[in-house]
């Protein structure tokens, strides 16, 4: 059997899924689409000329591919600070000098087309906000990549590294957790060979390999970095000599070759749909509702085993497409523009480029990316009719659009399942949705579910508290919400973190999600 011939439901290779969330990570930083590609083929080159051990190589290749999987974390207030654009001014000083991050710093947090006065206030104003801001941001940051590539299939020992991810050769880094040879290696080689992709993107080679030079011995390890000066012209051609940098990219991968298979493909899927969720407060517990639902009505209509995987996977990374959207699109109280509506129309589109790169995921794409098709044509980003919608695509549409409409969003608050299901029957009946997937997404959401037990030993209030900080909500917020003081609600919180391992609120809203403790109503789903 050929790669394009595998079906859904055979295994995969891990570094498919995990190549196909860098291509994501580069969408939501704003990096040009296969960076974070070719960025781990010159690692991966570094590595070979440092002669690394292949346990080292294999650690080194998953921590170069996951490095900004933790992108999407804290971005409302991110996005509320850093007006200037943070990966164009905050990268390339990441590792640089304290007055090179300041002066990046500065320029992130002031609008570049704001007149001199202008951005000199929000330069006072904002950098204080930033100072108190990027400490737990990077922690939280940490901790999210951590929790990702543990659900990703990766061995403890890398998931593990992500804890010292911000930190510095000379021991400067944000977080103070390590410095010089506590770092580990796999770590202090994939520093220096972002670095320098990061650096590639804003100059010439000749100054990419200056800058890495004046950083050996600061921010990096000055054997590593020396090594890569020594070669640089090598090690920067690496990803122009191949025909396709995700071949390439996957080949380089050491042996043995890691794999997923069963409910570890559900769970690699499920971390990209996280991911994607973690764009916006509102967002947060969609991707898997809109799949647990999906999947819930695909039995209904009697789909074989077989669509029912292949639907509640589509589902799953139905809209990691979200984060090519800046942020503040999704956070908008108000009317979109014009141009803010395309971006938002293209969405599904976006999902295309990050799953069409590999065989397996690809094979979900076709359902993945006709969420928001309609049978009428009115739908987007293709504007398919109904002779072109699977049955699988016709049911993820409905059960996207019932989840979505229960959700608060940041221009409307939740509607209710009523109301939605109003909604949707007039939509089938005007010829939009799929009248069959309609009655069995509804009779999916409808059904009331039993008690069940919380995960970690949650009582049901930390449940709730645990879901109101993943809504966004500060500890005097949910303090007010449950009619308790700001104490008890932190004590509750504090109970909640040390019970599902956390520190930090990006880490509980993640754990939230990933065990299900999200939903935004009622979507009780069959038990069979």
């Amino acid at each position: 059997m050929t790669a394009n011939e595998r079906s859904v439901d055979d295994g995969c290779r891990a570094s498919e899924v995990i190549a196909a969330m860098c291509l994501a990570t580069d969408l939501g930083m704003g990096f040009p689409f296969e960076h974070g590609l070719q960025a781990t083929l010159m690692t991966m080159r570094l590595a070979q000329l440092l002669d690394v051990d292949s346990e080292t190589a294999s650690h080194t290749y998953y921590l170069s591919l996951l490095m900004y999987s933790g992108c999407t974390t804290d971005v409302e207030e991110h996005s509320r600070i850093f007006v200037g654009g943070a990966t164009a001014n905050l990268m390339p000083v990441q590792f640089g000098s304290r007055s090179q991050s300041l002066g990046g710093a500065a320029r992130a947090v002031s609008s570049p087309d704001s007149p001199p006065l202008r951005r000199a206030y929000e330069v006072a104003t904002r950098l204080p906000m930033a100072a108190l801001f990027l400490r737990p941001h990077f922690a939280a940051i940490c901790e999210v990549a951590q929790m990702f590539a543990e659900r990703l299939g990766m061995h403890p020992a890398v998931h593990g590294m992500f804890f010292r991810l911000t930190d510095r050769w000379d021991g400067k880094g944000a977080l103070g957790r390590a410095k010089g040879d506590d770092i580990p290696l796999p770590l202090r080689i994939v520093h220096v060979a972002r670095d320098a992709a990061n650096q590639r993107l804003i100059g010439d080679d000749e100054r990419t390999t200056a800058v890495i030079r004046d950083r050996a011995g600061h921010a990096f390890d000055p054997d590593v970095a020396h090594a890569f000066v020594d070669h640089a012209d090598e090690i920067l051609a690496t990803s122009e000599t191949a025909t396709s940098v995700w071949e390439a990219t996957l080949a380089a991968e050491p042996k043995p070759q890691l794999a997923l298979s069963g409910t570890a493909i559900d769970g690699a899927l499920a971390a990209i749909g996280d991911f994607a969720d973690l764009v916006s407060p509102s967002l947060v517990g969609h991707t898997s509702g809109v799949a647990q639902l999906a999947a819930g009505a695909a039995e209904l209509l009697g789909f074989d085993a077989a669509d029912v995987r292949k639907v509640r996977r589509a589902a799953l990374v139905h809209d990691v497409g979200r984060v090519a959207v800046h942020p503040r699109v999704w956070l908008k109280p108000g009317r979109l523009t014009a141009d803010e509506w395309e971006q938002v129309r293209l969405h599904p589109y976006h999902t295309g480029r990050v799953l069409s790169r590999s065989p397996f995921l690809q094979e979900l794409a076709a359902v993945a990316c006709a969420h928001h098709e309609r049978l009428d044509g009115s739908g987007y980003s293709q504007g398919a009719t109904a002779a072109s919608l699977s049955p699988q695509a016709r049911l993820l549409a409905v059960a996207d659009a019932f989840h979505a409409k229960i959700e608060p969003r940041p221009y409307r608050p939740p509607h209710s399942p009523d109301e939605v299901a109003e909604m949707l029957g007039r939509d089938a009946k005007q010829g939009k949705l799929d009248p069959d997937c309609v009655a069995a997404v509804l009779e999916a959401a409808g059904q009331r579910i039993h008690h069940v037990a919380r995960p970690a030993g949650l009582t049901e209030r930390e449940a709730l508290v645990i879901r109101l900080i993943g809504r966004g909500l500060q500890t005097k917020q949910v303090a007010r919400r449950l009619g308790i003081s700001a104490k008890t609600a932190d004590h509750h919180i504090q109970n909640a973190y040390r019970k599902i391992g956390v520190s930090t609120r990006a880490g509980a809203t993640l754990y939230a999600m990933e065990h299900g403790l999200m939903s935004w109503g009622e979507l009780p789903i069959p038990q069979r």
